[in-house]
């Protein structure tokens, strides 16, 4: 078994919780919030789901080996959490609301490592990239833990600050949010000594109704930093100046014309970014403008930890892309796949970057819907149809209820496209459509799926 973590008692102590014990004082040496996850020594937190309560799965998260459960007050009865709890001869810790309680409960984990770098990452996109890379520079020099995959929600940051260990000295998490207050309850979590917004965009905006709101979500991960903290802002953004407003700590702007020792940064198309970074030259293997951006959020980071200039050409160079995060794959068709996520701003970037790019043989756009837009989806839409009728895609591909504003642009502009909800149908005429040595784009919003076309545009049967 992995080493304790924390003992039961002293967890429930720290974050001021009732304890019913029907065990001897014991610890626990990992954290689920999924009793099918759960191993022997497991601290279960019992979360209220859409779809679900994780009430119902105390008895089998004891059965699975979990020490303890963190359960709320007002369900000790309905779902007999005593009784099972004593059956087991396992701890429960009652707390009056578990979601809270999970934050609180890696708020004073994290306390027990004063002198690890703590590093905050939000921004409408571009986060778990900016991520990766300042893990990968600062991770040459110091012994550094982060989020796994995009762990980044009011749940999954918790979780993830369990996987710090007293030998960690610094530590880099991305901060997502989908709803009011969920930067400031994982930033409360955090408490970082450094915090970096990437961009100020419209994702999510279904839940917040208008940028200004964005804006002071993202903002409220400088809210838990010291005068001590650095709050890093993107210079270029057009939100830049309001974010760095009553920011307590230093406030520093980053970007390309930021740095003395970056010299050059040139194109290479598909094959990423080749950097000239204080002498030495970089090749960074993320294509476009906008990991560029990323780059130079985790190179802004970097400085300030501080680590060499060997260990971010060495970071730098480290990286590859992430599933559906702008990758390259090649075959029948190049394939860029950067359908993981989309926005408005993460669409016309993608599409800019294919323009830009030279290229021998046709290109193809397909692009699905933008989805979590909300009131704003038919003009942001519309919008993305008239980007298309300007593009220079040969062919264009449309998927999903959302995209049918863009095609309406498209056909004002008498500009030809195909539109469909029905993925089996765009892969069969996409299928019909592409040729060997056409260059294919595939965005859109995670709902979409449209890695499902990969096989089939590369090649593959």
């Amino acid at each position: 078994m992995d080493s304790e973590l924390m003992g039961v008692g002293e967890l429930s102590n720290s974050i001021g919780a009732r304890r019913i014990s029907f065990s001897t004082d014991c610890g626990f040496s990992s954290v689920s919030i999924d009793s099918r996850n759960v191993k022997e020594g497991s601290l279960f937190f019992a979360l209220e789901g859409s779809s679900s309560d994780g009430h119902s799965f105390v008895s089998a998260a004891f059965s699975a080996g979990a020490r303890a459960a963190v359960v709320d007050c007002a369900k000790l009865e309905s779902f007999d959490l005593v009784n099972a709890a004593e059956k087991a001869g396992k701890d429960l810790i009652v707390v009056e609301n578990t979601l809270k309680g999970l934050q609180d409960s890696a708020r004073v984990y994290l306390e027990k490592f004063p002198n690890m770098l703590k590093i905050g990452i939000t921004g409408s996109s571009g986060k778990t990239t900016t991520k990766e890379i300042t893990a990968a520079i600062i991770g040459g020099e110091k012994n550094t833990v982060k989020n796994a995959g995009n762990l980044n929600s009011e749940t999954g940051l918790p979780l993830s600050v369990f996987e710090a260990r007293s030998f960690h000295e610094a530590g880099v998490f991305e901060l997502g949010m989908n709803k009011k207050g969920e930067i400031s309850g994982t930033a409360s979590v955090l408490k970082p000594n450094i915090a970096l917004i990437t961009n100020i965009g419209t994702a999510h905006i279904e839940y917040f109704g208008n940028k200004a709101e964005i804006l002071k979500e993202k903002k409220c991960i400088f809210n838990y930093m010291t005068d001590n903290g650095i709050a890093l802002i993107p210079k270029d953004d057009e939100c830049a100046q309001e974010l760095s407003n009553g920011v307590a700590g230093t406030v520093r702007f980053y970007g390309t014309e930021m740095f003395p020792e970056l010299e050059q940064t040139r194109s290479l198309g598909l094959e990423g970014t080749e950097i000239l970074w204080a002498g030495q030259k970089i090749h960074f293997a993320l294509p476009g403008k906008h990991n560029l951006h990323d780059a130079m959020a985790a190179i802004a980071i970097a400085k300030e930890v501080p680590v060499s200039d060997s260990a971010i050409k060495k970071g730098l160079e480290s990286v590859k892309p992430l599933f559906g995060r702008f990758e390259i794959l090649k075959g029948r068709t190049s394939l860029i796949r950067d359908c993981y996520n989309a926005n408005p701003e993460s669409t016309a970037k993608s599409i800019d970057f294919c323009d830009s790019a030279g290229w021998q043989g046709r290109k193809v756009y397909v692009i699905g819907d933008m989805l979590e837009l909300g009131e704003t989806s038919r003009p942001a839409h519309a919008q993305i149809g008239d980007l298309l009728s300007q593009s220079k895609a040969d062919g264009i591909f449309l998927f999903g209820k959302e995209t049918i504003h863009a095609a309406s642009r498209l056909s004002l502009k008498n500009r030809p496209f195909f539109h469909t909800e029905d993925i089996d149908e765009l892969s069969e005429v996409l299928d019909g459509y592409v040729q060997t040595g056409d260059l294919v784009l595939l965005k859109g919003s995670r709902g979409c799926a449209l890695e499902r076309l990969s096989e089939m545009l590369l090649g593959g049967k």
